[in-house]
């Protein structure tokens, strides 16, 4: 079949396309399995902990694009076999044997998603590498899609009331976890692995100092290794495909920290104009008295 046309609307719930068969996710939002972990979802809903959301990826425009494209909301949709293949085929193709090992300590760092493991016969580890899979959030809840699914059958909307957190989840969350194990890894003389979704990257270039970013580098201890949603005819579901890796340095990372370059940094100038139309419309400042800075 051809490529599903995608709304603002959730585009796989329980790892179903939705758009392909929304009239038969009924068992699958009772069941409540995650097929990317081969058991039960693992995001409850806020307001009710044993039900889950089940919201793999929802349609959103991004950075100005005409057309919604399938945004990863939840990190497990990266577990399916084609990123753990990618990460073996690019990182690791001499390793004879590989074990991945989930949520390690890393002590001050937290916990890393998953460790691949290489061991001699003995059991001695010979060699490891790190990797952090990171999603997108939302604003707002995607939820009453999935209810409507519960009790119409279908979408009622063709456009639901969420948005895309880019900045709590990739300029914040994100590249806080990239700057404390990256430097952890680095001491290591080691390399550790974010993987996130292509459009994750592009917001990170839009609102990051990235000019210490650059092509892969195995010298660098922090790679961002993104993946593309791309829909398959043969299976008539969306699936991740390796789309770039992105190298960088600790002092790389400090840029990125800093935010924009500052040739973008917005001027004094416009800043005050923000503050009056902002005080102008909470009704706290007058127009005509301000009329000058607007």
């Amino acid at each position: 079949m051809c490529k599903p046309v995608i709304k603002k609307q959730p585009v796989e719930i329980f790892g179903q396309p939705c758009h392909v068969r929304t009239t038969g996710l009924k068992a699958e939002i009772r069941q409540q399995c995650c097929p990317f972990i081969n058991g039960t979802c693992v995001k409850p809903r806020k307001s009710e902990p044993s039900v889950k959301v089940g919201i793999c990826s929802l349609g959103y425009k991004c950075l100005g694009s005409v057309e919604h494209q399938p945004v990863i909301i939840c990190p497990q949709r990266f577990k399916e076999i084609s990123m753990f293949n990618s990460i073996r085929n690019k990182y690791l193709p001499h390793w004879t044997n590989i074990e991945w090992i989930s949520e390690v300590n890393m002590g001050v760092g937290g916990s890393v998603d998953y460790v691949a493991i290489t061991a001699d016969k003995r059991g001695k580890i010979i060699d490891f590498l790190c990797i952090e899979i990171q999603a997108a959030g939302t604003t707002g809840s995607p939820y009453p899609a999935v209810t409507d699914i519960i009790h119409k059958g279908k979408f009622q909307r063709e456009s639901y009331n969420y948005g895309i957190n880019w900045a709590n989840e990739f300029s914040k969350t994100m590249m806080q976890q990239v700057y404390k194990k990256g430097r952890i890894v680095d001491s290591w003389g080691r390399k550790i692995i974010f993987v996130l979704q292509d459009v994750g990257l592009q917001y990170i270039k839009t609102v990051c100092d990235t000019k210490k970013l650059i092509r892969s580098n195995a010298k660098l201890p922090v790679d961002f290794c993104t993946f593309k949603m791309v829909w398959s005819d043969r299976r008539s579901s969306w699936m991740l495909k390796f789309d770039e890796i992105m190298s960088t340095g600790i002092e790389g990372i400090n840029l990125m920290l800093g935010g924009a370059p500052v040739d973008h940094h917005i001027s004094e100038g416009e800043f005050i104009a923000n503050i009056v139309r902002k005080g102008i419309a909470d009704k706290i400042l007058d127009k005509a008295r301000y009329s000058d800075h607007q």
